[in-house]
């Protein structure tokens, strides 16, 4: 080979290792970043169309669970709310047995749309009765929830129990008109 055409070669040679440089490090490796991204958000959005078309394809069952817990939600009112609350643990206490010995309510305003009541109910009695007692409360229509429960022996036999829950009321507050 003559020095120029080595010379000549290794230009060449040089100027494809440089462009094939700039085209690796400038413009594949930000395609294929860019083009994984572009899955990554197709597959995003794909979740997100089929997550709409169950939406679309339960809306009357969705509807009516928001009517039931519009219709069921406590009173925006603090004051008939508490009755209301303190009505339902009553009448849960009556047809279980147990036996109410505190009840402490406590309310948290978290949005401008609802209201949560907060309400530490002490129990006591039997196994049974206060079984009973936390199916009458899960089954009944009020939108309550219950937090936290912890139950303790109060006897040594164990046949007598407190039972400490916390349950968390809705309170739902009407738009306003204009």
């Amino acid at each position: 080979m003559k020095i120029e055409n080595r010379q000549q070669f290794l230009m060449l040679l040089t100027i494809a290792a440089a462009g094939l440089l700039v085209a690796v490090n400038f413009i594949l490796t930000p395609l294929a970043g860019w083009w994984s991204d572009r899955q990554t958000q197709i597959r995003e959005l794909r979740l997100k169309v089929n997550d709409g078309n169950e939406l679309v394809r339960r809306e009357a069952v969705v509807r009516r669970r928001w009517a039931d817990m519009r219709a069921n939600a406590l009173p925006a009112n603090t004051s008939l709310a508490e009755q209301q609350l303190f009505t339902a643990v009553d009448g849960w206490s009556r047809s279980s047995g147990a036996e109410v010995t505190s009840l402490m309510p406590q309310w948290k305003n978290d949005s401008t749309n609802y209201l949560t009541l907060t309400c530490r109910v002490e129990t006591s009695g039997d196994l049974g009765a206060l079984s009973k007692f936390l199916y009458d409360l899960e089954g009944g229509p009020l939108a309550l929830r219950l937090d936290s429960l912890e139950v303790n022996a109060h006897d040594k036999e164990g046949q007598q129990f407190t039972m400490s829950a916390e349950i968390n009321g809705l309170a739902l507050i009407p738009p306003d008109k204009k």
